[in-house]
């Protein structure tokens, strides 16, 4: 495979090339600009000094006058003096002059001659009506051959050196500028190959499209380190949780193969494996959504709620009389939020749930939803078994269970962690005030 350049390379080549570009424009503009200043300067040299001479020169009775003060050769111009008739009277024409030049009133021209260039400028005198002279400034064109051979002399000097200096100032620039790029890399690499998910390239904030960049990449990486925690919390979770209802399962088959001997048996065999398939059923269940909630692919579906009338339609609902635990629900009319109904359902269900599950035998359950500074409030109470003040944060997290062994408390311990999740997720907060042995308050406060 053909070998790439390097982009630092490619730019350093580009900022070289692009300089010796400027600088063969800079030298093209430079000798034409240098050409026509010097044809310009030419012009008016030759025009000034003709038009102060016209005054010390006249015709007088047919005679050639010409002041004291007047000069055949000043300012590097040739003088000379022709009769009307075009004859030369007095002057010296410049060696390879064309002599036959014709004469023109005020005309600035160019000469071209067999050895040299000249500029010409010609005013005629008159002396009466009839008579006259014709006064001709003669000035050599400069010598541009000269001028040019010293412009590309600098320039094959000065030229070599600021290439260099691009080229230098161009690999710095760019190692510079694609410094962050390699730093990326080398992280990506050393996640690639250690598969440390923690790492992560730091770069410091910034708008520009590197620092946007490194920013993305460090997102794509915490994403990835929770995809991959999440699973293993999964794997931990499930391999954990779903050991007993398993071994549970395979006791029964094997006592049911050993020792069944009726319909009865057998029966009381199944029931069993079923009620340990359900709860490991729902157990999966509830896994795999708590793993969506940590990975954010459980995306919310927001739209104007009645959360009043949520409310009373799943307290009506729940209010099983189970356990001999009455529900009370206190529930104004009107309180709307902009919330994933299906999620917040899900939310007062588990909270009823758990009243239910860890209330008092023939207590009671009290539900009061209200709104208050721009929120709305939910609260769930029960007289059941309480929390421990040192137990209080722990209820949040997956399978702890406040009292495991008490029958009417049996679940998996994911509706507290899942309610405070999914509350999070909407931009809320729960929190818990209870005392042992006197019942439980659960607060959610959701925004109106």
């Amino acid at each position: 495979m053909k070998k790439r350049l390097s982009i630092k390379l490619k730019l350093t080549l580009w900022v070289a090339g692009f300089m010796t570009l400027t600088a063969a424009l800079c030298l093209g503009l430079i000798l034409l600009v240098s050409g026509r200043v010097a044809e310009n300067e030419a012009f008016r040299t030759l025009s000034l000094t003709v038009k102060n001479s016209l005054t010390e020169v006249s015709m007088e009775n047919g005679s050639l006058s010409v002041s004291p003060d007047f000069r055949f050769y000043t300012n590097d111009v040739y003088m000379l003096l022709y009769s009307q008739s075009g004859t030369l009277l007095s002057g010296q024409t410049p060696p390879a002059f064309p002599v036959s030049t014709p004469l023109e009133n005020g005309v600035t021209k160019f000469v071209a001659g067999e050895e040299e260039d000249f500029y010409v400028l010609d005013f005629w005198v008159p002396s009466g009506w009839d008579d006259g002279l014709w006064l001709r400034g003669v000035l050599k064109s400069t010598d541009s051959s000269q001028t040019t051979d010293n412009i590309f002399t600098i320039f094959s000097i000065v030229l070599p050196f600021l290439i260099l200096l691009a080229a230098g100032g161009g690999y710095l620039i760019s190692r510079q500028a694609l410094a962050p790029i390699s730093r990326i890399t080398d992280v990506a690499e050393n996640i690639s190959e250690g598969q440390d998910l923690t790492r992560r390239i730091g770069l410091p904030e910034g708008t520009d499209e590197v620092s946007r960049l490194s920013s993305a990449f460090d997102h794509m990486f915490e994403r990835l380190e929770q995809a991959f925690e999440a699973e293993k919390q999964f794997t931990s979770d499930a391999s954990h949780e779903l050991r007993t209802p398993t071994a549970v399962i395979l006791a029964q088959c094997g006592y049911a193969k050993k020792h069944a001997d009726t319909i009865e048996e057998y029966r009381e065999s199944i029931d069993v494996i079923d009620r340990q398939a359900q709860k490991m059923s729902l157990l999966v269940s509830r896994l795999l959504d708590m793993t969506r909630l940590d990975l954010g692919t459980v995306k919310l579906k927001p739209e104007r709620t009645n959360l009043s009338e949520m409310v009373r339609v799943l307290c009506s609902e729940q209010d099983t009389g189970e356990r001999n635990i009455s529900l009370h629900a206190q529930v104004p009319d009107g309180i709307y939020v902009n919330a994933d109904p299906f999620l917040l359902s899900r939310v007062i269900v588990n909270l009823l749930d758990n009243g239910r599950k860890y209330g008092r035998e023939g207590g009671e359950i009290r539900l009061r939803l209200r709104s208050s500074d721009k929120e709305a409030v939910l609260e769930v109470e029960d007289n059941g078994i309480g929390i421990a003040p040192e137990d209080q944060e722990r209820i949040w997290q997956r399978f702890y269970q406040v009292s495991p062994s008490r029958e009417s408390g049996s679940g998996i311990g994911l509706g507290l962690s899942m309610v405070r999740q999914i509350v999070l997720l909407h931009g809320g907060s729960v929190t818990v005030s209870s005392r042992l042995h006197h019942g439980s308050l659960f607060t959610v406060r959701l925004p109106l």
